[in-house]
């Protein structure tokens, strides 16, 4: 089958271990069920894997991808959950030690055909086409328990997301303004802060630009670069809901007597529950709100929408269609 995979790992140049080619067609064991793929969507996972961050070369060669929506074996469209936890393990599966990530165990989405366990697919409404459904597993997902599981947010509460533009921080500005959050963004990026605007946020700012007003919570993907900034912006009590790092892991100021002294909160956040994708999937059924498509590009082209990725020059996800 046609497949996007990797074959090495190059941490200076991750396309160099890009391959667009043949793999031969998953089986699926008992329990798991074959995903005809129709649509699935890039992540920095992608990027990382072929760097050989969270990837082992014993694995190799892997296909790619997390996010995927399609067809299962009875012919009925579906979402894929990419949290593979282990077959006996119960209740919150991003808790599972022994979880992972499609693409990082098992072969991932970016193939003509994706094997997951038969819990691990969620019903796509006829209201979302499959592009936009391919958008929900990992960045949308990411953002839905980063804002109302671990940010605990409710109608009326304010919250800065860090750096407009990327795939979380768009889910985050979407989903809090449609539950009612007076959202505030950054990016230093004009065009992205423009656009920003257009898809929710009440206000944007420059990055590390001070903001007019404390706010209850901080939705940080970001890291070193925003840290000082996020924690400043909090109110006494806040919370800082971290789920990434893409500026670098290791802070140079911590701002550890703001965090005690205001009695603030730093939770960590990773990817969503089945039941969290089923709820995120309901939400936008009932609203009609659209993830927001950078752009799509068949999978044969899967090279150039990699190297769109890092160059960092999107807004919202990028799709690859079969």
């Amino acid at each position: 089958m046609f497949a996007v995979y990797a074959e090495s790992f190059n941490a200076e140049s991750p396309l160099d271990s890009l391959v667009v080619g043949e793999r031969p067609d998953p089986v699926a064991p008992d329990g798991w069920t074959t995903v005809t793929v129709k649509a699935a969507s890039l992540n920095h996972h992608d990027l990382w894997s072929l760097k050989g961050v969270g990837l082992k070369a014993d694995r190799l060669p892997m296909i790619l991808g997390c996010d995927a929506a399609g067809y299962d074996e009875d012919g009925n469209e579906v979402v894929v959950h990419a949290v593979i936890s282990s077959p006996d393990w119960t209740g919150d599966e991003t808790f599972d030690p022994k979880r992972s990530l499609l693409s990082e165990l098992h072969q991932g989405t970016f193939a003509d055909k994706v094997i997951v366990p038969r819990r691990n697919v969620v019903p796509k409404p006829k209201s979302m086409s499959f592009e936009e459904a391919a958008c929900l597993p990992t960045a949308w997902l990411t953002a839905y328990r980063m804002l109302f599981t671990q940010g605990g947010l409710k109608a009326g509460d304010s919250v800065l997301v860090q750096g407009a533009g990327g795939g979380v921080a768009t889910a985050c500005i979407v989903l809090a303004r449609a539950a009612g959050l007076k959202v505030y963004a950054t990016s230093r990026d004009e065009a992205k802060r423009a656009k920003a605007l257009e898809i929710g946020a009440h206000e944007i700012f420059g990055s590390n630009e001070r903001l007019p007003v404390k706010v209850d919570a901080v939705m940080e993907t970001i890291g070193r670069a925003t840290w000082e900034h996020s924690i400043r912006s909090l109110r006494p009590g806040g919370k800082l809901v971290t789920s990434g790092n893409t500026s670098g892991p290791n802070l140079d100021n911590a701002m550890l007597p703001h965090i005690f002294f205001l009695q603030l909160q730093v939770i960590g956040s990773t990817m969503g529950t089945r039941s969290e994708l089923a709820s995120l999937v309901q939400m936008l059924d009932a609203t009609g709100l659209k993830p927001l498509i950078d752009h799509t590009v068949p999978m044969e082209q899967a090279r150039d929408a990699f190297a769109a990725l890092h160059a960092g020059d999107v807004f919202g996800k990028i799709i690859l269609t079969r």
